[in-house]
């Protein structure tokens, strides 16, 4: 699996939208930004300085870089814009104002770019498939994305003047189903439990789509109270997804088990000559790398399910969410 620089361009506009960090420019290739509080913080690593400004109360200056999410087609552009302004004549001044240090070495030559690093200055860094930096954001996306607190925001024209509109507080988890023995099957299930009618939906992710949605309470709103504690409708919906997964065919654990069976048998018949030695000690050596290689057949071919919940959030919704058709 791979992404292209398009698709890694927009999963990194996603988490830097979503962090309030400052663009400051933007192509098909890169984005230059500014990094809010919260960006610097799980991006930068920089918990001194961090530290210092949240003990002193100093204004906090962020750092800014230069995201590349195609190289190549990065440098052709830069490479065409400093033959524009050789050819305009920007290019003779920009050698005037050269460092007369670096001109004693590179004579008229382009000097090489040094990387610039501190507040006020940009450093370029290439964001590709692989790279560490996206896995960087990836993490602290997960990690800041793992648990949400948010509101629905009602239309413009339908918001109340007189009298408070009532939200109805809905627990939404996102389980991750592992089915595996030799062979892997994930699955997503997006489900949620409202904690004040005890009504469970699937799919509660596309019934979120349509909905704006915002971290902040909107005004002329209430929260209708909850007959449910977050801990009993986590629960709930532990039980629900079960009871929906104890009704698949689970004829592939079956298979699975046969394919085991013939790999225990082709192990043991792999080693029972070699038991047979007289040595006690190296007789003992091979009882354990049996041993082992049995288990290793056991850890890769037993059928296994394993439930997980990636990440959750409590939604305070207007309007009633149905179960999907």
């Amino acid at each position: 699996m791979s992404l292209s620089p398009q698709q890694i361009q927009q999963h990194v506009s996603v988490y830097l939208d979503a962090t309030q960090c400052k663009v400051l420019e933007r192509s098909p290739q890169h984005v230059t930004v500014k990094l809010s509080p919260q960006a610097d913080k799980m991006l930068t690593n920089r918990p001194y300085y961090w530290g210092f400004i949240e003990r002193t109360g100093a204004p906090a200056e962020t750092l800014s870089f230069t995201f590349v999410f195609d190289p190549e087609a990065y440098e052709a552009q830069l490479e065409a814009k400093a033959r524009a302004d050789q050819t305009s004549g920007s290019g003779a001044s920009a050698a005037l104002t050269q460092d007369p240090l670096l001109s004693r070495y590179y004579g008229s030559a382009p000097v090489p770019m040094l990387p610039v690093l501190g507040p006020g200055r940009i450093q370029r860094e290439d964001v590709t498939f692989g790279s560490r930096r996206l896995q960087q954001i990836w993490q602290a996306a997960r990690e800041e994305g793992q648990y949400l607190y948010l509101f629905e925001e009602p239309e413009p024209e339908a918001r109340p003047k007189t009298r408070s509109a009532a939200l109805e507080q809905w627990l939404g988890v996102c389980f991750k189903v592992e089915f595996s023995c030799d062979l892997k099957r994930e699955e997503l299930h997006y489900v949620a439990i409202s904690l004040s009618r005890k009504q469970i939906v699937s799919q509660f992710d596309t019934q979120l789509q349509e909905r704006s949605l915002s971290p902040r309470l909107p005004e002329y709103v209430h929260i209708r109270p909850a007959v449910l504690s977050l801990a009993e409708g986590a629960e709930l919906l532990e039980q629900h997804l079960l009871e929906q997964l104890s009704e698949r065919d689970y004829s592939w654990a079956s298979q699975a088990e046969v394919r085991l069976a013939e790999e225990l048998r082709i192990v043991d018949s792999y080693y029972e000559e070699l038991l047979k030695e007289p040595d006690e000690e190296k007789q003992r050596l091979i009882q354990e790398q049996h041993e082992a290689r049995r288990s290793e057949m056991q850890w890769q071919y037993e059928p296994k399910i394993s439930l997980s919940a990636i990440t959750c959030g409590l939604f305070h919704l207007h309007s009633p969410v149905h179960a999907p058709s």
